[in-house]
């Protein structure tokens, strides 16, 4: 490797040899989607507090990312690295566009593949993955985020039938979904359920105001005696097994997305700092800056190659989920130090929407606490460390 300018500082890494040829072109191409689809638009978009989630759904599906790691009913089956790295793109992009991917793939989708019958994956599966169906995932509620096993929305049968009351909060895509997977608490223990959007009792209002993921729909799920088929419940998820299992799904792409924003604000502010001349000469030539620079480069070369190596480890079938709270914790909390470090050095120019690093600043606030927080995540780790459970 010459030492000449790198275009990324993944480069001294050498990240990019530890893929194959198929993976490096899949990557490139949900690069140029970003490039040309998404950084256009995405300062106006997060400025006015909307996605066009349905059109973008729909090339996101002829692109092929929509549950691209999962196998059959139209999806590509791709490796776990090919998905991460895909993520680390489409977050550059913007969290929220990563979050719309995610959800439909690794929460939606997965949850219907991995615990659905036949006829739920025959159903929804190859419409998800073409973009024409949306998913949400109904798990967090008002009062029950980090402590799911305490979940109030609760599910009764009533003659063949299933009827479901509660309230979900924080969903992803759920104003626009098209079917929703609830979680709900059953005298039998929790189970999930596939609850098509017009289902008489089923509402999803959107929430607004938000200073973070602005650019994605986030909502609420209410469920007002829900009347369901017998049918409708998933039949493979018995117990908080279920829905954990497709958290850590979310989470591992979390892994790759959080860095991808990083990377983002990193090349961002060095192309800045090598054009802003600052007391005659560019603000990149002075020691403070490139220390800045130098950290930051290396801490997301850090990450990026534990993130590579838990994609390994997923590949081979040999990952814990613990693993993943390592790059879920480590990813984001040294991606929202990046940002902020970033933007320090573009100084006043970096609290608008001309750069994208106070965006990516933003967003990493909510990547930060949803799929489990820091603190849920140390203390997995602390308990996987100590074998004492301390989270109460």
């Amino acid at each position: 490797m010459t030492l000449t300018v790198p275009a990324s500082a993944l480069d001294y890494f050498g990240v990019d040899t530890l893929v194959d040829d198929d993976t490096r072109e899949l990557q490139a191409a949900v690069r140029g989607f970003v490039d040309r689809r998404i950084r256009p638009e995405i300062a106006g978009w997060y400025e006015a507090g909307r996605l066009p989630v349905r059109e973008l759904a729909r090339e996101l599906g002829e692109l092929g990312v929509l549950g691209m790691h999962l196998e059959g009913y139209g999806c590509a089956g791709t490796s776990a690295v090919a998905y991460g790295l895909a993520c680390f793109e489409l977050e550059a992009g913007d969290s929220g566009l990563r979050s719309l991917v995610s959800v439909q793939g690794s929460l939606a989708m997965y949850a219907i593949w991995r615990f659905g019958s036949e006829e739920q994956k025959r159903e929804w599966l190859p419409r998800m993955a073409a973009g024409e169906a949306i998913g949400c995932f109904g798990l967090t509620e008002p009062d029950f985020g980090s402590d799911p096993a305490g979940m109030l929305t609760r599910a009764r049968r009533d003659g063949g039938d299933w009827v479901l009351n509660g309230t979900k909060m924080w969903i992803t895509n759920g104003s626009v979904a098209d079917v929703a997977v609830v979680w709900a608490r059953t005298d039998e223990g929790i189970r999930g359920f596939v609850v098509p959007a017009g289902t008489p009792g089923f509402t999803a209002p959107e929430i607004t105001r938000k200073l973070s993921l602005r650019a994605s729909v986030t909502s609420e799920l209410v469920l007002d005696d829900v009347r369901l088929p017998a049918d409708a419940m998933l039949p493979g998820a018995a117990g908080l097994s279920g829905p954990l299992t497709c958290l850590n799904e979310a989470r591992f792409g979390i892994v790759f997305g959080a860095l991808g924003a990083a990377h983002d604000c990193l090349q961002t502010t060095v192309a800045y700092a090598r054009s802003r001349q600052i007391f005659d000469k560019p603000l990149a030539a002075y020691q403070a800056t490139q220390l800045k620079l130098a950290d930051m480069a290396l801490e997301l070369g850090k990450g990026m190659l534990l993130a590579m190596q838990i994609g390994a480890l997923k590949d081979a079938g040999t990952l814990d989920h613990r693993q993943i709270s390592l790059g879920k914790l480590n990813s984001v909390r040294e991606a929202i130090a990046i940002a902020r470090e970033c933007r320090s050095i573009l100084g006043a120019a970096g609290i608008t929407l001309d750069y994208p690093v106070l965006r990516h600043a933003n967003n990493l606030e909510s990547v930060l606490t949803y799929e489990g927080t820091s603190e849920v995540h140390q203390l997995i780790i602390g308990q996987t460390l100590t074998g004492h459970a301390a989270f109460r």
